[in-house]
């Protein structure tokens, strides 16, 4: 990638349509209404829903007020199913949780403010188990967060953010409870994988005051840092989500329109440039994404990403694929956990939700078919003037610095 482009509607319609459905407060007909804070994409959910890296289990704090507990969800059989995992108290408010792929749940709890104490819980019959890991107290634990899931399924990560620098801790799947395997310099935000083993972990840094670059970090080289983007030398550039398997990045920056964050998408390792598509800025409403389709090896531009728009009135979900110039808009199941999905390999996109009738509840959402193609002009000898033709517009070349995973291979 070595510059960024925008992408211009293809019609005036797409715009209108954009228009009629990010207008009112109310949202698309029929959307429901979301709860809870806004978490980062991908991960945790708004509502606090964490799925693994296979799709086979999810958590989340379940209860009401001074009655929190664990609540660890099944979604890889025939039927969604939810096992809680209370204790002898309740859960805090704020602990953070992770399921691993042998379906314990990873619970960090914050104790006086600084120190983090982190267990993994799982059924015993009709009891809870927990196995207490140790704890964390080190420059920035009192914002430490715990990082996406793994894809290996087994370890899991936090971070802290210190005065001057980010460390990273393996907090479980290590032989001797939490342990520092990285330091990196600077302030550093987010989080996603690039790999299917776990080793390649991207985060945003900020050095000082400078801006907001998307770098990596290998964890079986001591944390060695690489630059990932660079759209240009002032622009804040952060990766909101990565498919190992195709290579689509899912971006944020403002270097298209310096002061304003567009939604964009770039391959990592590709020499082609970042876009930004006019059809991923609505103007009364955020659009985040939260889930790739899997399994599309070497072909991002088929890749289904799900995104959440909230607007004033609430949330639904919009589906795009980068090869289309139309984001499709749904609304979203009544009690939906906004933010949280996944996409099967094969492209169903399964949503869950709570309600009174259905405490746990996964439905597959069904996307409003792509419109018919435009007839393509039949070819003519008669010359074009320069002025017909439908580029994007291009800001400065500056080139996007290689990540360390440039050599995919097909899953398995």
């Amino acid at each position: 990638m070595t510059a960024c482009a925008i992408e211009t509607a293809a019609e005036d319609d797409d715009r209108d349509r954009d228009a009629a459905w990010s207008a009112g407060p109310g949202g698309p007909p029929g959307f429901a209404d979301s709860a809870g804070p806004a978490g980062p994409p991908g991960f945790a959910g708004s509502a606090g829903f964490t799925i693994t890296a296979n799709g086979a289990y999810a958590a989340r704090l379940a209860g009401a007020g001074d009655a929190l507990y664990v609540e660890r969800w099944t979604l890889d059989g025939p039927e969604p199913y939810a096992v809680p995992l209370p204790l002898g108290q309740p859960e805090e408010p704020h602990a953070q949780l992770l399921p691993l792929a042998d379906g314990r749940v990873l619970v960090a709890r914050r104790v006086d403010g600084r120190r983090n104490t982190f267990s993994l819980l799982y059924p015993t019959g009709p009891a809870t188990g927990e196995l207490q890991l140790g704890a964390v107290e080190a420059p920035g634990s009192e914002r430490l967060v715990l990082l996406p899931p793994s894809p290996d399924g087994i370890c899991a990560y936090a971070m802290c953010v210190g005065p001057d620098t980010t460390t990273l801790w393996l907090v479980a799947g290590g032989a001797f409870g939490p342990e520092q395997v990285a330091e990196i310099k600077g302030g550093c935000t987010g989080g996603v994988w690039l790999d299917r083993t776990g080793r390649i972990l991207a985060l945003d840094r900020r050095l000082g005051d400078g801006p907001v670059k998307a770098v990596t970090v290998d964890l079986e080289r001591g944390g060695e840092v690489t630059p990932l983007l660079q759209i240009a030398e002032e622009s804040n550039d952060r990766l909101l989500l990565a498919d190992p398997d195709s290579g689509l990045l899912l971006i944020r920056s403002d270097a298209p329109s310096p002061g304003r964050d567009r939604l964009g998408w770039g391959v990592l390792g590709s020499l082609l440039p970042v876009r930004f598509p006019e059809c991923l800025r609505l103007d009364d409403a955020a659009v985040t994404p939260f889930a790739v389709q899997p399994g599309q090896v070497l072909m991002p531009e088929s890749c289904s990403v799900a995104l959440r728009i909230d607007a004033a009135g609430g949330s639904w979900v919009g589906t795009w694929e980068p090869s289309s110039r139309r984001m499709a808009q749904s609304a979203a199941p009544a009690g939906w956990l906004a933010g949280a999905g996944l996409w099967t390999a094969g492209g169903v996109l399964r949503l869950p939700y709570v309600t009174a009738g259905a405490p746990c509840g996964l439905v597959e959402l069904e996307t409003p078919p792509e419109p018919e193609p435009e007839p393509e002009p039949v070819a003519s000898t008669a010359a074009v003037p320069a002025a017909v033709v439908d580029e994007p517009r291009v800001c400065r070349p500056v080139p996007l610095q290689q990540a360390p995973l440039t050599d995919r291979k097909p899953a398995g």
